[in-house]
Formats: structure tokens, C-alpha cells, sequence
């Protein structure tokens, strides 16, 4: 990426592949970033759309935009023993990370559950129609080049009476706690994505320096095993500070609760329902797919 932020992020609007690019810049870093911006409660926010899955041992399901793993790791729990769970994404950085997090993963018996990663793109997810008991995405439906189809491909995929849920930002309207999100997220998050990009750019010099020497070795002791060269101190840490200057833009842009509940409808879901969380920064919608998706193009008429 050049000097300045890519072209959309300050409207929270970017095309696919500046996304993919972005989150392939920032995969290092996303769980850690997380954690500091949610104070670690998007943990908590990712089992409870696991709940809303409403899925049983055994089932069958699908994660989309799975970013790093972290709720198709909730969603295994609820499938185990005999379940599956598959998480797709397109950026391929975020997915070396969610299959190391699953390598690491303690306490794993002969029941338990270990999620697939695979490479996909939401919009023309690669699965057969009605194929799993439900199918999620947890904060990356603002980021599909075009929300309704990417809807419309996980109401494909799920199986008459399974589930589709999204989990998203969202913006609260009511003070004070609206004034401490416009605080938090138009302010803060923008600068603590600048000082991380600040600091990992640092640390990666000063690991090339070191390892300079014995720049021409396969692996360097870096986690990745493509030498001093492998990313470059200068594509590592790119893109973290325009990443979290478009993610608040990219929650402002996005539809607020009754809206997505309509896009829900118009993707051919049924019986919709949403909760708030946090003081409603955080909604969790669910839908059921209906026995007979024929219907599907109709209006959700709110």
C-alpha cells in the first residue's frame, strides 16, 4: 500500500480486493487489536451468535468470513462429538493464523471438534445448496462487496429449517453511551491502529537488522518460515492504521438492526429476530431458512 489511506476507507467502502489486501496486512495483529478495542468481550459476543446458531451434535456448519477462527471455534463446541464445522475466507493470512489457533488449541479429546479452514469467497461460496444446518458470519458482513448476495449465498447453503446468523457492529443511538462510541471508534481506534503500526514496523526492522547476516535462510525463527524476506518490514505492518480508520466508517455505512432485519427477509429468510448487545454496539441477527425457498424474492415489506 502507498502513503496514504486506500481509496473508500475514509467512507468505509472498499473493493474486494483492497479488503482482502487489507486483512491480509492486518492478520498479525487482528486478535490483539480485538481484544484492546472489545476488552475482550467479543469472545463472549461470538459464543452467544454460537447459541443463536441453535446447532446440535453432529450438525454441519458453516463460518463465513471467518477472519481468525475464533466462532467457528465457539460454533465446535456446540457440534461436538460427530459435528463439523468449516470456516471460509478469502484472505489467506487470516486463515494460516485461525489453523495455527486450532493446532494450539488445548484440552482436545477424542469427541471434540476441530474446525476446517478453507479459502472462499462470499459472495460465490463453493458449497452445495441446503449442505449445512446453519451458516454465520461474525463481523464481516459490512465488509461484502454486496451484502444481499452474500446473504443470499449463505441462505443457500443451510438446509430448509437450519439458521443464518450475522454478528456485527452496530451504532447506538442514545447518550451517553453514543457519545462514548463516536469517542471511542472515530477517535481512538483510529490512533491505536496508528501506534501498532507504529510499533510493528519498528520490531520488524529492528528483527531484519538482526537477521541480516543470515538474510538467504528458509526459516528465521519468525513464525512463518520465509526468511528475513518472507513479508518485508515494509508489508507486515502496512495497512493497520487504514484498516482501523475504515473500520468505523465501514459500521457507520452499514445497515442499522431493523434494516439488516429487512435485508435478512429480502435474502429469503424467515421468522427473523435480533438481540442488542453491550448497550447496543453489537447486534445479533437470525433467520430461518423455510421449507421452501421459492418465495425468497419477496420484500421484507417493513
Amino acid at each position: 500500500m502507498g502513503s496514504g489511506p486506500p481509496t473508500g476507507s475514509a467512507q468505509g467502502r472498499l473493493e474486494a480486493e483492497q479488503v482482502r489486501s487489507m486483512f491480509d496486512g492486518i492478520a498479525g495483529v487482528y486478535d490483539l487489536l480485538n481484544t484492546a478495542m472489545t476488552a475482550g468481550l467479543h469472545h463472549r459476543w461470538r459464543e452467544r451468535a454460537a447459541q443463536l446458531a441453535r446447532v446440535r451434535p453432529g450438525d454441519r456448519v458453516l463460518d463465513v468470513a471467518t477472519g481468525t477462527g475464533d466462532l467457528a471455534l465457539a460454533l465446535a463446541a456446540h457440534v461436538a462429538p460427530g459435528g463439523e464445522v468449516i470456516g471460509s475466507d478469502f484472505s489467506e493470512a487470516m486463515l494460516e493464523h485461525a489453523r495455527e489457533k486450532v493446532a494450539q488449541a488445548q484440552g482436545v479429546d477424542g469427541t471434540a471438534v476441530r474446525p476446517r479452514f478453507e479459502w472462499g469467497d462470499a459472495l460465490a461460496l463453493q458449497y452445495e445448496d441446503d449442505s449445512f444446518d446453519a451458516a454465520t458470519v461474525g463481523f464481516g458482513a459490512r465488509n461484502f462487496a454486496d451484502l444481499g448476495r452474500g446473504l443470499q449465498e449463505m441462505r443457500r447453503v443451510v438446509r430448509p429449517g437450519g439458521r443464518v446468523v450475522v454478528l456485527e457492529i452496530t451504532t447506538p443511538t442514545r447518550p451517553p453511551l453514543s457519545t462514548f462510541y463516536a469517542l471511542w471508534f472515530d477517535r481512538v481506534v483510529p490512533v491505536l491502529g496508528r501506534v501498532v503500526q507504529a510499533l510493528v514496523r519498528a520490531a520488524l526492522a529492528a528483527r531484519a537488522r538482526g537477521l541480516s547476516p543470515a538474510a538467504g535462510r528458509g526459516h528465521n525463527g519468525n513464525g512463518n518460515g520465509n526468511g528475513s524476506s518472507g513479508h518485508g518490514a515494509g508489508s507486515e505492518g502496512a495497512g493497520i492504521a487504514d484498516a482501523y480508520n475504515y473500520l468505523p466508517n465501514s459500521v457507520k455505512r452499514f445497515p442499522e438492526p431493523r434494516a439488516l432485519a429487512a435485508e435478512l427477509e429480502r435474502a429469503g429468510l424467515r421468522e427473523i429476530s435480533y438481540v442488542l448487545l453491550a448497550g447496543g454496539i453489537v447486534a445479533i441477527h437470525a433467520g430461518i431458512v423455510p421449507a421452501s425457498t421459492s418465495a425468497s424474492a419477496g420484500g421484507a415489506g417493513r
